[in-house]
């Protein structure tokens, strides 16, 4: 009797797995990439924090929001939403009142100052991005921000 041909070794992670090394692991390096672009945002931005920030440019490009709404594209979880609401109202940065069909649902909008402050700080905003990715050449910067938006 003919013994049967043994499979092919697969190729790939799966054929014989690499040792684990911290510096190679995905969640590792986003974390280091993103402890860099925090740097690069504290020193353009001190006077808000990234999420204050995000707030307050997604209610300039929205217009006013429902707080959850805001959390949902601001990618923060209704806590944290409603903790920097409340911050950037105390800062006289937004406003919120009671929806007027729903008054469980509080509308969030800019302020006057609020829109001035982020209008001031859209520069260096963008200086963070182009900071951020200055190691990429142009076509490697199109392509990581092709993927990350494909990752999420």
């Amino acid at each position: 009797m003919d013994k049967p041909e043994a499979e092919p070794e697969a190729e790939g992670p799966a054929a014989s797995p690499a040792p684990y090394r911290l510096d190679d692991q995905v969640g590792h390096l986003l974390r280091r990439a993103n402890q860099r672009h925090l740097a690069i945002y504290g020193r353009a931005i001190p006077e808000l924090t990234p999420m204050q920030f995000a707030t307050l440019a997604k209610l300039h490009e929205a217009g006013a929001l429902s707080q959850n709404a805001l959390g949902r594209l601001t990618a923060m979880d209704a806590a944290t939403v409603k903790g920097v609401v409340d911050r950037l109202r105390k800062s006289a940065h937004v406003q919120t009142e009671n929806d007027k069909t729903d008054r469980r649902r509080t509308i969030v909008s800019l302020t006057p100052e609020g829109r001035a402050l982020v209008e001031s700080l859209f520069a260096r905003a963008h200086e963070i991005s182009r900071e951020t990715l200055s190691p990429l050449d142009a076509t490697e910067q199109a392509m990581f921000l092709h993927l990350l938006r494909k990752m999420i």
